[in-house]
């Protein structure tokens, strides 16, 4: 097998004192594997999918949570092999949103990056929930549990909401301040979290009191199909974020090490997941993992350890949505400034800091539309509701862009066949049976949803519900792309082209969102 670790396509610049800034753009290339490595672990944030995940897929699949990580494991890494090829040929921060539109077509192009935004956007909104979630935690630990007539519970949207918008402020204020600095904060909290997740779950394999079985790995134990396509989903949104690292390939020292810092993050994230997932099904019955929901991984460490080892990990649980936060900051503004060299979307994302070399004014303008999310959230009072509709959107956001982008690998190299069998299955075969899985199982959960309710409310319970969040996002971007077609006239739409990670970024007069 050919190595998933792609070569420059041009020679790497000669070490220097002061990093250079990426071709055109003003990015800063002083980042390497280990880096890579950091945002995209950190960005698909192991320790936060594991805490809020488990008890969430067992309400959906059961026990069956091995088996379909492991399941999802495979066309997540085909998805994996179609970014790597792609960036070999043409590294681009604005990696799925570039391939797709150059390959499938301008509209699915720009939905391609419309929906990638607008996941992590929602995904920083829940997870500063999350954040604050983990504070109030800690407060009712040190025996404060009402502050100024409000009360300090956990499981309030609105009060975890609160909370976590100051800590989505001083995060923001890290991204700004340099790309380098924010991974290697990164990489202290990764070491930290994921030695307090393996020490706890080791204990909790060792010393559980419910028996092991070979049916966790037993997908065909799910009756329901319906149940099947929404364990899937949301087992692919656990290895969600790993593509992170290609989108700092423009600042990355050499454009391969973005390839093998998510390819890398990618394998450690499956053997987390399994030993977490039948860790908690040793220690906790299927009715202990449904009734805590969100709060499992607490739950886990108050079953096992007295004080203060409980607490730890409900501090790499906080170190975990932080840095996911951070990390998840960092490939949005890039997929922006992307589209915003492309005029796709207005100039205000283009604007790299002079000091810090980073996309620093849409930095803030994400944080404001997060925040403004997150506020809006505040409509579903129990934040374990909240997560899982939160969940459910961005699995089935995740699907989509993941296909496409698959897709748009097959298509861009078929003509591999002429290379042999062998070459034709990894360039073009492995990423349209993994494009074609993911966008299968999307639009089997969506037609779910439609039919499974005949009214419309706020629950994560309700078909017509969970179907609107996807649809209004994606109608959302069609109607975005218009406007970039029609009244921005981007050449994008044009002439069939976006802007080259090297084309020099000019001055704009347009609207400035």
């Amino acid at each position: 097998m050919p190595s998933l670790s792609p070569q420059p396509s041009t020679p790497p610049a000669p070490p220097s004192p002061a990093p250079s800034p990426g071709p055109g753009t003003g990015l800063r290339r002083s980042l390497g594997v280990v880096d890579g490595v950091a945002i995209a672990a950190s960005s698909t944030a192991a320790t936060t999918s594991i805490a809020i995940g488990m008890g969430t897929i067992a309400t959906i699949v059961g026990l069956q949570a091995p088996a379909l990580l492991l399941l999802a494991f495979l066309p997540v890494l085909g998805i994996a092999t179609a970014y790597a090829r792609l960036n070999r040929s043409e590294p681009n921060c604005g990696n799925g949103y570039t391939w797709v539109g150059r390959s499938l077509g301008p509209w699915p192009g720009f939905l391609t990056g419309w929906v990638t935004v607008v996941g992590s956007v929602i995904f920083c909104a829940y997870t500063s929930a999350v954040m604050g979630s983990v504070v109030l935690i800690f407060a009712n630990k040190a025996g404060l549990h009402t502050l100024a007539g409000i009360t300090l519970d956990p499981a309030s949207t609105g009060v975890s909401t609160a909370v976590g918008l100051v800590l989505l402020l001083g995060l923001t204020a890290l991204a700004v301040t340099g790309t380098r600095a924010t991974t290697r904060f990164q990489f202290v909290l990764l070491v930290f979290e994921y030695a307090v997740l393996l020490g706890f779950c080791g204990w909790a394999l060792i010393t559980g009191g419910q028996s092991f079985s070979l049916s966790w790995f037993n997908p065909f134990e799910i009756a329901d199909g319906t149940a099947f396509a929404q364990g899937m989903v949301l087992a692919v949104f656990f290895f969600w974020g790993w593509d992170a690292a290609f989108s700092v390939t423009e600042e990355t020292r050499k454009p391969g090490d973005a390839a093998r810092g998510g390819l890398i993050a990618l394998f450690a994230m499956l053997g987390l997941f399994l030993f977490a997932s039948v860790a908690f099904q040793r220690e906790m019955s299927l009715t202990e993992l449904i009734e805590n929901g969100p709060q499992a991984l607490p739950y886990l460490a108050q079953k096992l350890a007295a004080e203060p080892w409980a607490t730890l990990p409900v501090v790499a649980l906080m170190f975990s949505a932080a840095a996911s936060v951070q990390s998840t900051l960092i490939p949005t503004a890039r997929g922006l400034l992307a589209m915003g060299r492309d005029r796709t979307m207005g100039p205000v994302w283009t604007r790299v800091h002079p000091r810090y070399g980073t996309p620093a004014a849409g930095t803030v303008v994400v944080l404001a539309i997060a925040s403004a999310i997150a506020v809006l959230a505040v409509a579903m009072p129990r934040l374990s509701d909240m997560l899982l509709a939160a969940v459910n959107a961005i699995g089935l956001l995740v699907a989509l862009y993941y296909g496409l982008t698959a897709l748009a690998c097959a298509v861009r190299f078929r003509s591999a066949g002429r290379e042999g069998l062998r070459t034709a299955v990894l360039a073009v075969g492995v990423p349209a049976v993994s494009g074609l899985v993911l966008l299968g199982l999307g639009g089997y959960l969506g037609y779910s949803y439609l039919t499974m309710s005949d009214h419309f409310e706020l629950s994560p319970d309700n078909g017509w519900f969970m179907f609107s969040l996807p649809a209004v996002i994606v109608l959302a971007g069609l109607g975005m792309a218009a406007v970039a077609k029609y009244v921005r006239r981007s050449p994008y739409f044009t002439t069939g082209r976006g802007t080259d990670a090297e084309t020099l970024v000019l001055p704009m007069d347009r609207t400035a969102v």
